[in-house]
């Protein structure tokens, strides 16, 4: 669950703020600040400033809230290609610098820094058990750990490692083309072929499931 409103201070330095990334994502949490505490670990590792356009890719292991501040605070966004979501679970982060071939890993470890009061309030608040008191002590802990997440020094809370890997495959632009189906406009590489029309790919499971 996000709380209302940020808590902390910003890590300082050139980069963006963890204000913006709240204002972007509609929230503050932990989830959220450990993306921030990430993105600006990553940045400082590869020695790179916010792109314009895909010099840095960012590839996730989750589809969780610290993707919103890795997008605001890299510019690795998804319209843009440059962000890659493989949602394995995994609070871990890759990056890849295409100027200089080099690519870091950064894990996160919150073990400690989330109020272990909140793992027994959790199941009650998202259930929509929790008494107003109960919301008002969760929303308090919640505060208390997003401050502990972007005060707590980078050794303690990210593992960061130099990686090898192949350069991610750049984002293409496809031309678009009519399904032959439903007739909207579908990128030619997505569509699929059947009973010889070429047709995208929601027309193609509704004929091939009925």
């Amino acid at each position: 669950m996000c709380i209302s409103s940020s808590a902390g201070e910003p890590v300082q330095g050139t980069y963006g703020s963890y204000e913006q990334a709240v204002e972007f994502h509609g929230h503050s949490c932990g989830g959220l600040a450990s993306g921030y505490r990430v993105a600006i670990a990553a940045m400082k590792a590869l020695g790179v400033e916010r792109p314009k356009d895909e010099e840095l890719v960012a590839i996730a292991d989750t589809d969780a809230c610290g993707v919103d501040a890795v997008q605001v605070i890299t510019g690795c966004t998804a319209g843009k290609g440059n962000l890659i979501i493989n949602d394995y679970g995994k609070h871990a982060f890759t990056f890849y610098c295409r100027r200089s071939n080099k690519a870091v890993r950064v894990v996160t470890s919150l073990d400690g820094f989330l109020p272990e009061e909140m793992n027994a309030l959790r199941p009650k608040v998202f259930s929509g058990q929790a008494t107003e008191e109960e919301k008002a002590r969760y929303q308090e802990l919640a505060h208390q750990g997003v401050h502990a997440i972007l005060t707590a020094p980078e050794e303690k809370i990210l593992k960061i490692q130099f990686v090898d890997m192949q350069p991610p495959r750049k984002a293409r632009i496809f031309q678009s083309i009519p399904c032959e189906c439903c007739g909207e406009m579908v990128a030619d590489a997505k569509t699929r072929e059947h009973d010889g029309k070429r047709v995208c790919i929601p027309c193609y499971l509704s004929a091939t499931n009925s």
